[in-house]
């Protein structure tokens, strides 16, 4: 698989779709079957800018163009772009493509974080779904969801040994992909693919920092902050392997959590 770390241009659909593109040509040719990008990267992240400036009559002609992308290089692709809802609703969404440009999975974000993803987006309610994604069972959540165990249990109870997460952490959060991801990855015992951004978009730095976390908790590839496509090959297996040693899933006692309350 392949995560791309970039610096995207706020409000500039083609020059970041273009940016994807190439990611994709070079993802294919390494032989990867999914290209991971960051949140909201194709609009970039600027929440009250996108919000402010982005007609979604347009949204419908982003998916298609980047559902073009996926087919032309035959590679699957998880990207990020604004939702709204039959209600009004702005949301912060991920799509899962397959190689032929369908969409299998969409996601929209739970836990928005801080002020300005809260002045423009409303939060989701529904949780992550699971689908076959090239013979492994595959699901999304979004940056800030990662962090909540809750979020990510959920995904692993339901069966996803593979968790995609286009995210966009600022500088500063080195904790959240080097202890919090490898947690997570290991106590539901999945892959988590988690790109980010780099540089500096309006007025926010990016941590970089990109990894891909195995469900032994090991990194199987970490990112610096530059700008940079990060491969992993990943054992179909490992998920099984890691259940199997230690049955987290199948120990668990939710009815007597739910008695302690919280």
């Amino acid at each position: 698989m392949a995560l791309l770390q970039a610096n995207a241009v706020v409000m500039n659909v083609d020059a970041n779709c273009a940016a994807i593109d190439a990611a994709a040509a070079a993802a294919a040719l390494a032989g990867a079957g999914v290209l991971v990008t960051p949140e909201l990267f194709p609009v970039g992240y600027a929440p009250r800018r996108v919000r402010a400036e982005l007609d979604p009559a347009r949204l419908p002609e982003l998916h298609g163009k980047l559902a073009d992308i996926a087919r032309r290089h035959q590679v699957g692709l998880v990207y990020s772009l604004p939702q709204v809802t039959g209600q009004g609703e702005w949301r912060i969404s991920a799509t899962l493509l397959d190689a032929e440009g369908n969409s299998l999975l969409d996601y929209s974000k739970v836990h928005l974080f801080g002020p300005d993803e809260r002045a423009a987006f409303s939060p989701a309610t529904q949780p992550p779904a699971v689908v076959n994604f090239n013979g492994v069972p595959t699901s999304m959540v979004i940056c800030y969801d990662v962090e909540f165990p809750e979020a990510v249990r959920a995904a692993a109870v339901a069966g996803a040994e593979l968790l995609l997460v286009p995210t966009a952490l600022a500088h500063g959060f080195d904790d959240v992909p080097q202890v919090l991801l490898r947690a997570r990855a290991l106590e539901s015992q999945l892959t988590i693919a988690y790109a980010n951004h780099s540089g500096v978009e309006e007025d926010c730095r990016f941590l970089g920092g990109s990894v891909i976390a195995g469900p032994d908790g090991r990194l199987l590839a970490a990112a610096g902050e530059e700008a940079q496509l990060l491969f992993a090959e990943l054992d179909e297996d490992s998920a099984a392997k890691a259940r199997g040693k230690v049955p987290y899933l199948a120990e668990r006692r939710p009815d007597l959590y739910r008695s302690w309350g919280g």
